[in-house]
């Protein structure tokens, strides 16, 4: 029996509205983003969880606690692993301010993926986010485990698992993985329509 991790990005922040990168920044969820956090831990009342995981930025952890609450689940664990990429040099800026302030970087980043100044390489995220699927997935064997982490380190988890692009992931989205010794196989998840691959 395969163990599976429920992997999804937190609720909503003032930055997100904004369209801000947020990075490593510390920003709590907004009014949006607690009820999606509640709506979150809705999609999974015919599941039994067995534990919620959460980055240790605040965004992730108070989603994790809402759904946490929610779903009865007395132990939330953190692992700073989860975090979200640094940004470097976009970090607390919109799209247009990186383009106008950061020219070539910017251009550089949205035509070859070219990781800014300051920020976290790819490849060390994506090891990172692995690192702490396998504690969570090691912890639970066999079980179901909710993870709440970010949209930017999971996008590129998904890439390297799926070797395609992945679309930009909503707050609140989650992805079904399951994980088989060192395979994890991730879908989009539709409660009740089994969700699809990528």
């Amino acid at each position: 029996m395969p163990t599976i991790l429920y992997l999804a990005r937190h609720g909503e922040t003032d930055w997100n509205a904004q369209g801000k990168l947020q990075g490593r920044t510390d920003i709590p969820l907004n009014d949006v983003g607690r009820a999606q956090a509640r709506a979150l831990a809705a999609r999974f009342d015919r599941l039994q969880v067995a534990s919620v995981t959460t980055s240790d930025l605040l965004r992730a952890a108070e989603t994790g606690d809402i759904a946490a609450a929610a779903l009865g689940v007395p132990v939330r664990h953190i692992d700073p692993d989860l975090r979200e990429r640094s940004f470097g040099a976009f970090e607390g800026l919109t799209r247009d301010e990186c383009a106008s302030r950061h020219p070539e970087e910017w251009r550089a980043w949205v035509e070859q993926t070219i990781t800014p100044s300051g920020a976290e390489p790819r490849e060390v995220a994506v090891d990172r986010m692995q690192r702490a699927l396998r504690r969570v997935a090691t912890r639970a064997p066999g079980e179901t485990s909710l993870v709440i982490s970010h949209g930017g380190a999971m996008r590129l988890l998904l890439v390297e698992w799926l070797g395609a692009p992945v679309a930009p992931i909503a707050n609140g989205a989650v992805y079904r993985i399951e994980v088989e010794g060192d395979r994890f196989t991730p879908a989009v998840w539709e409660p009740g329509g089994g969700g699809r691959i990528m």
